[in-house]
């Protein structure tokens, strides 16, 4: 079907993080700009981040500081000299939670906001008794919740100060949605979209939270998406929680998927060629965020069990420095390589050059076990066979592609066995790529998954985009 010709409009997405591997965010913008759209991204800054930027796709990048001192309702010299005690001259360069999980930060965060990795202090403190470590954690938890509101405060408040005005707002996560509320209802007519891309009190650090200040989270999410004029997400089990959850229509799915790829013949040889390995070494590739959870612990057991395997962990991350700890072992000889992430731009291309992409997901909380993980669309684009978690988000994908081998994620050999399958096979996992591809090619693409975004932006502004 032919869309209607766009009309050219505004749209800012409001994002609660540096911008730098955000694909979805970047492939939004990239669809947007390309239809003659005026895109601007609102992040926030980070280590080796520009204020002011425009990429290379057409669309623009401002960056704002966000910190929780910031947030503080106080005038802005006694905010600054606070920011001074805290941080020193250099400022607030890691104050979580307000920057995008990073190579350099203290305390990394997910794309959307949340703190990842931090290990439960409270509850392995000695000598504490069961009601004395509640108590903790429940402070702990009110001062987690008080710096995430103060950071979307600052951001709130950064983000008015350079904001153009928009047709419509897209805010990015339960750290995004509030400021792109708050922008919107400055411009008469403004439309709100929310991307609910996790579900987000069952998900990370805020899974761990004790019940009580989970629900605060909870309820604020709720307000917000009942306050959007749209709400979208990332799969179906995600949509029927929320639709539940928040008592209204199912949100739209809009798949995480990358756009129509087609592989270089022969295949590119990035890992080999930039990490010197042999002509006949098979890559597994982890790629995505270094963080609790997402399996690359029970990887790291499994590799040593997959001949003539290399394990490549592509990636960011708080768990980085343990990863690179684990590649240093003598043990591990070649079996373990790290490399820094890449732009989304070139994503592709890396993973094109895997035999195998590997994601055991474990199954700890109902975000993960829901999930449909970016990496495995990201295979699927680039034509690579997948090993994944036998979980609702992602075994139906494989199953109904044939793209790859499901396995129980909590068991390494089972992992090293699901991983051989694919390797082993006659044809080294060839079928099961092209099936991947040609389901890329079908479905599961990112210009299918933007028409049902801009056919959303089109109900909701009255104009065609």
């Amino acid at each position: 079907m032919t869309r209607p010709s766009p009309v050219p409009q505004r749209a800012t997405i409001v994002l609660p993080s540096t911008g730098e591997f955000d694909s979805r965010t970047y492939r939004i913008a990239t669809a947007l700009a390309a239809r003659g759209h005026a895109v601007t991204v609102l992040a926030r800054m980070g280590p080796g981040t520009h204020p002011d930027e425009l990429h290379p796709s057409g669309y623009r990048i401002r960056r704002v500081g966000a910190t929780a001192v910031d947030g503080l309702p106080l005038p802005a010299a006694i905010r600054q000299r606070l920011a001074a005690r805290r941080f020193g001259p250099a400022g607030p360069a890691g104050d979580a939670p307000a920057t995008e999980p990073s190579r350099s930060a203290s305390s990394p965060a997910t794309a959307d906001g949340t703190v990842v990795g931090g290990r439960d202090d409270i509850a392995r403190t000695p000598g504490l008794g069961g009601a004395a470590r509640r108590a903790r954690r429940a402070i702990g938890g009110i001062r987690r919740i008080a710096a995430m509101a103060l950071v979307v405060r600052s951001q709130s408040r950064a983000s008015r100060a350079i904001d153009d005005g928009a047709d419509l707002y897209h805010g990015m996560a339960y750290m995004g949605i509030p400021v792109a509320l708050a922008l919107a209802a400055r411009h008469p007519g403004a439309r709100a979209v929310y991307d609910a891309r996790d579900i987000y009190v069952d998900a990370g650090n805020l899974a761990r939270l004790p019940g009580p200040v989970r629900r605060v989270v909870g309820s604020a999410e709720r307000r917000w998406a009942r306050r959007a004029d749209g709400v979208v997400t990332v799969n179906l089990p995600y949509a029927e929680v929320m639709a539940r959850r928040w008592g209204l229509p199912t949100p739209m799915v809009v798949l995480n998927c990358s756009f129509r790829y087609q592989p270089s013949q022969p295949r590119p040889r990035r890992f080999h060629e930039a990490l010197g390995l042999p002509p006949d070494r098979r890559v597994v590739l982890y790629q995505g965020g270094f963080s609790p959870d997402r399996g690359i612990e029970q990887l790291i057991e499994a590799v040593p069990q997959v001949p003539g395997a290399t394990l490549v962990l592509l990636g960011y991350g708080v768990l980085r420095a343990a990863i690179d700890r684990a590649a240093a072992a003598p043990a591990m000889a070649d079996r373990i390589r790290v490399l820094d992430a890449v732009p989304p731009a070139e994503l592709l291309d890396w993973v094109a050059s895997a035999d195998v992409v590997a994601m055991p997901i474990q199954p700890t909380t109902l975000n993960h076990r829901l999930t449909t993980p970016n990496k495995l669309l990201e295979a699927i684009a680039a034509g690579v066979p997948v090993v994944a978690s036998d979980l609702p988000g992602m075994a139906d994908i494989v199953r109904s592609t044939g793209c790859g081998v499901l396995c129980d994620p909590r068991d390494p050999a089972g992992i090293a066995a699901a991983i051989r399958l694919v390797l082993d096979a006659p044809d080294g996992g060839r079928a099961m790529g092209e099936r991947a591809l040609a389901a890329a090619h079908g479905e599961y693409n990112w210009e299918t998954q933007m028409d049902r975004l801009l056919d959303l932006y089109t109900t909701l502004t009255g104009r065609p985009w």
